[in-house]
């Protein structure tokens, strides 16, 4: 029986997701792309207008038992999964005490616990030439006070994602895996992160459409991460030259905090 050449895009409802599962249908041919997050009715449309075969599945992957289905569904499907693209994920700007504890829990399930589900299932079912997105951030490169758990959950992307990809060439599986972590985004992220004026300074703004030419880039010039902008990079670069004391100082005195 044939495999069955297909991508996955968790968080494809919206936002990087959204954009990811468009541009990677445009440029490859599948079997099939599988097209995951809650919202069932914008998956459906997204669906539609994918030129490859398209399946909407709603999922809510903060739930286990969700990573337990999407196992089997590869088992059943005799999946070869050449792309995948960890995309799911929300942040929340607020104190540490000033936001829920349950809504910090989510923001870990989903952007850590997650994304080390669907990569640990998904890469039983990849073979040479298979390529891995993580949806990182710049906040993966530093502490960030005021976005505590969102910018320490994407930290441990950056580092999950780098030294697996390490492991993968190690094994010669032929797999590469790579951290996308860019800046601000416009997309709809800022719906569910932004409340009040916790953060109220932001430097500069790209569109995601920026950020996945770059990702798609670097992944073949064989990058682990990949930061869209000069100026980006630039501060990407001088946080690893500072004290991370000095680097959230100036953070704080820019979001006007003591």
């Amino acid at each position: 029986m044939n495999k069955k050449k297909i991508a996955v895009i968790t968080g494809a409802s919206s936002g990087m997701g959204r954009e990811f599962a468009l541009r990677i249908d445009g440029e490859e041919k599948f079997d099939e792309i599988w097209l995951i997050a809650r919202r069932a009715e914008r998956l459906e449309e997204i669906a539609k207008s994918c030129k490859n075969k398209a399946r909407a599945i709603s999922m809510d992957l903060t739930k286990p038992e969700a990573w337990d289905e999407y196992k089997s569904m590869l088992e059943s499907e005799n999946a070869d999964v050449a792309v995948l693209v960890n995309a799911a994920g929300f942040g929340h700007f607020k104190g540490f005490l000033d936001m829920d504890l349950e809504r910090q829990l989510a923001m870990i399930d989903l952007n850590d616990k997650a994304l080390v589900a669907m990569t640990y299932h998904t890469l039983a079912h990849m073979s040479e030439g298979g390529r891995i997105y993580q949806l990182g951030s710049l906040s993966s490169f530093q502490p960030v006070p005021f976005i505590n758990v969102y910018g320490a959950s994407k930290a441990f992307v950056l580092s999950f994602s780098r030294a697996l990809n390490r492991e993968l060439k190690s094994a010669g599986r032929g797999i590469r895996v790579m951290a996308v972590c860019p800046g601000w985004v416009l997309t709809e992220f800022f719906d569910t992160a932004v409340h009040d004026d916790t953060i109220s300074y932001y430097n500069r703004y790209y569109t995601s459409e920026q950020v996945i030419t770059r990702a798609l880039r670097d992944m073949k010039k064989g990058k682990d991460v990949s930061v869209c902008g000069f100026p980006v990079r630039a501060q990407v670069f001088g946080v690893k030259l500072l004290p991370h004391k000095a680097v959230m100082n100036i953070w704080c005195k820019q979001q006007k905090k003591k």
